[in-house]
């Protein structure tokens, strides 16, 4: 009798912390099935996240694998020029962070995360060995070859582009699908959900370090061959890994298409402009009780949306394109929401990108000369891959216990003030950056030759890597969360946006530093020699930068309201 009254205590102490309705809980628990199709009400999470850490482990060190030493496999091996193999290393770069669209919406839409997935880590794969085959080809000089190239060259982008397509459909499927074992209606899943994503980030990471050392040195030591033959087994790994794990996940069933969703909505609100929101929000169309949908409450933004669900005559109630549920018109809503949130991510990875641009170029202007060893610029972007793999643990066991202490929140820190400490360290690192290049320019200004040592570097890459930990976590978490279910790829893929159009916004601001400095036969912020420019005063511009889309972030975030799920 005692246990009872404990377990019915128990069970009242978690509705009151988590104010959810229990025929809510029961509809998760629906939606949730096993491989076979079974409802799954249960999972080992953590054993089901396992096998998903260690295939984004070997999937990342496939894919840094080739993104690392990209550059010089085109220059090197396909005798390309500088021109050239920038812009093929930018295109391919580009699609990787294209194609999670397309692989997102596969997912939400029809396939779900787990088969989207395996599909594209069949591309992925194929893509993998065409580009090892490639290399055991000749290099192609007679008159027989294709005329931008080779067959060699041909084999080898298609393989490249294969490869691309297939990172970038996983990239927002991967994630989402380990963040779906756990159980959000219980406050103990939530948190285990919280810490995947750190180490998620840590997979990532480890990932990224045995391939910025160990892969790029067989590259460069043994041969093309081989150092393309390990990546694309590293992929064979990661799908057996995968595979293995799949009698212990959970699966979510797609929704339909969110785009079609979203544009029911607009067709719907524009077609009724005329008709006036009724003020009793009861009046609205709602979907009956039904065991496969999350619906949302209604909130008193974008009334013009409203209109979508207003009732206006009964022959429309069949019509998706004449009528929305208020469901329908929230989810919208929640993802207009978050844009503003969204388009600080691309201002904070426009600042990110100096890791492997700018930094490079001050490393290379430094004392290299470390005892008996030479310490390559490139070298010193491992470090970034240290910091991650330093700080995750920091944070996971030392940083969110303290904070829940201060807070009294279950989690510590909120999505949102974490990806806000990322964007403050962010202005650190470029603050770092600035302070060491002005030092550096005394130094070689004042003595002919930069002896400052390349070590200074190193705390802004340490910083670089904390603030990875704190915003793209954040970040990632962020979207995840706040995601309508439907639309939970999706907006996974459009976090991944930020990194391509932060890469692209990097570009801008060089070209039109170099263009507004350069008038009067100036030398500019960043000549080919540095010692003659002021990278200094670029650094401090993106200090500003990162300092003013940390204000617009904190506006931002005091504005957001977070999504009401009953």
């Amino acid at each position: 009798m005692e246990a009872h009254k404990d377990m019915e205590a128990h069970r009242d102490t978690l509705l009151s912390e988590e104010p959810l309705l229990e025929n809510s809980i029961e509809r998760r628990s629906e939606k949730i099935i096993d491989i076979k199709g079974v409802k799954h009400h249960t999972t080992d999470s953590w054993r089901a996240c396992t096998y998903i850490l260690v295939t984004e482990c070997f999937e990342e060190l496939a894919y840094y694998g080739i993104q690392f030493n990209l550059v010089t496999f085109l220059k090197t091996v396909l005798h390309e020029n500088n021109v050239t193999a920038a812009r093929n290393y930018s295109n391919w770069q580009g699609t990787c962070y294209i194609a999670p669209l397309v692989g997102a919406i596969i997912a939400d839409s029809y396939l779900g995360r787990y088969l989207t997935t395996v599909v594209f880590f069949t591309v992925y794969l194929v893509g993998m060995a065409a580009m090892s085959i490639s290399a055991s080809f000749p290099t192609c000089a007679g008159p027989d070859c294709l005329q931008d190239g080779s067959f060699k060259s041909f084999v080898f982008f298609l393989g490249l582009y294969m490869m691309a397509i297939g990172a970038g459909g996983i990239k927002p499927c991967v994630s989402s699908f380990g963040a779906d074992q756990f159980d959000d209606s219980i406050p103990a899943e939530r948190l285990k959900k919280d810490s995947f994503f750190n180490w998620f980030f840590f997979a990532i990471y480890i990932g990224s370090f045995v391939s910025g050392t160990a892969v790029v040195w067989v590259q460069d030591h043994c041969g093309w061959v081989v150092g393309l033959g390990i990546p694309t087994l590293f992929i064979a790994f990661a799908i057996a890994s995968f595979m293995l794990g799949s009698s212990s996940y959970r699966f979510q069933k797609p929704l339909g298409s969110p785009i079609v969703r979203v544009f029911q909505v607009l067709v719907a609100a524009t077609r009724k402009w005329a008709i006036r929101v009724p003020r009793d929000d009861s009046l609205l169309h709602e979907a009956p009780e039904m065991v496969d949908v999350h619906k949302l409450q209604h909130t008193p933004e974008l009334r013009f949306l409203d209109k979508a669900a207003v009732i206006s005559s009964d022959d429309e109630i069949a019509d998706p394109w004449r009528l929305c549920t208020v469901t329908q018109v929230e989810e919208l809503k929640v993802v207009v929401g978050m844009l503003p949130i969204w388009a600080t991510g691309i201002v904070y990875f426009s600042v990110l990108a100096q890791f492997s641009s700018t930094f490079l170029e001050q490393g290379r202007t430094m004392n290299k000369q470390v005892g008996a060893f030479a310490i390559p610029p490139a070298s010193l972007a491992s470090f970034d891959a240290v910091s991650v793999i330093f700080w995750v643990p920091v944070y996971d066991r030392v940083l969110v216990p303290a904070a829940r202490r201060l807070t009294g929140r279950e989690r510590g820190l909120s999505e949102l003030q974490r990806f806000g400490a990322g964007l403050l360290l962010s202005v650190l690192v470029m603050a770092a950056a600035a302070l060491v290049e002005m030092r550096r320019l005394a130094l070689a200004r004042g003595e002919g030759l930069s002896s400052m040592s390349i070590l200074w570097q190193v705390p802004q890459y340490f910083l670089v890597g904390a603030s990875v930990v704190f915003a793209c976590v954040g970040q990632t978490e962020f979207f995840y969360n706040e995601a309508p279910p439907s639309m939970r790829s999706l907006c996974s893929a459009l976090a991944l946006l930020t990194v391509a159009l932060g890469s692209y916004l990097s570009s801008l601001v060089v070209t039109a530093v170099a263009w507004l400095t350069t008038g009067g036969g100036e030398a500019g912020w960043i000549p080919d020699d540095l010692n003659e420019g002021h990278l200094d005063r670029f650094f401090w511009l993106l200090a500003a930068m990162s300092a003013l889309n940390l204000a617009v972030f904190v506006c931002c975030a005091r504005r957001y309201s977070r999504k009401n799920v009953y």
